[in-house]
Parts: C-alpha cells; structure tokens; sequence
C-alpha cells in the first residue's frame, strides 16, 4: 500500500528520484496519464508487491527499475524483470510473475503471485539441504 500523497512530495522534493524507481517506460506511461502520481503509486507498488512474493525486497545489488511494469493487453499490467533480479529470478527457477493494481481514496495498492517452475525449485531445495541428511 502507497499513498500518493506521499509519492507525489517524494518525487516533488528529490530532484533525479523518479529516475531512480521508475524505468523511462514507466516514467512515459505516468507521466502521460491525468493522474502521473497516481499511476506512480501504484507501479511502486506493484513492485514492492513483486519482490515480496519472491522473498526478497530489494537486495544490496538490486534497483528498483530492475522490476519495471508495464501496460499488457487491454491496459493490464505486466512485470519485465532486468539485472539483477532478472538474474536472481532466472537462477531459481521463475516461470511466471502476475500482478494486479488498484488505486482509491490517495491509496494505491498492489498484490503479486510468483510462479515457481517446480523442478528448478525441488533441485534448489535439494542442494540447500543436501548437508542435513549425509551420513558419517
């Protein structure tokens, strides 16, 4: 849950942070609405929510614009991944990554659902545990 308010002072008051959090794709697509913080809300949102359902947050090498949504079919939003997270998410096995977007009274909010290829995570889980049960 984002407040706009809170985005629209954010983005108001540091000079360069839309750049930090926002792909130029995204950054064309909010700005190119009425209602830009609005719109920039939710996509941060959306990405906070993405990198939840991984089990992550934003680690030490990632950025913000690593996770970049944007408009599908029909105005629905999709999830890009690049860099680091694309990279992590690669390495474990992500098969798909859905995410849905609401905006209401100053309040964006966002949900995520990570798919996980079920062989690529069973062999990570192994390896992770594979020290727990070797005999001596």
């Amino acid at each position: 849950m984002v407040g706009v308010g809170r985005v629209a002072r954010l983005v108001t008051e540091n000079a360069g942070i839309v750049d930090v959090l926002f792909t130029e794709r995204e950054q064309d697509y909010c700005l190119g609405k009425r209602r830009a913080h609005e719109h920039m809300a939710g996509r941060f949102a959306a990405k906070e929510a993405v990198l939840k359902a991984f089990g992550t947050g934003i680690g030490q090498r990632m950025r913000w614009t690593d996770v970049e949504i944007v408009p599908g079919r029909g105005g629905r939003p999709e999830v890009c991944l690049h860099g680091e997270v694309a990279a992590w998410a690669e390495r474990r096995g992500l098969a798909d990554v859905d995410v849905s977007v609401a905006h209401s009274a100053g309040i964006a909010v966002a949900q995520a659902l990570a798919v996980w290829d079920e062989e690529a995570e069973d062999s990570r889980r192994g390896r992770e545990h594979a020290g727990a049960f070797s005999s001596h």
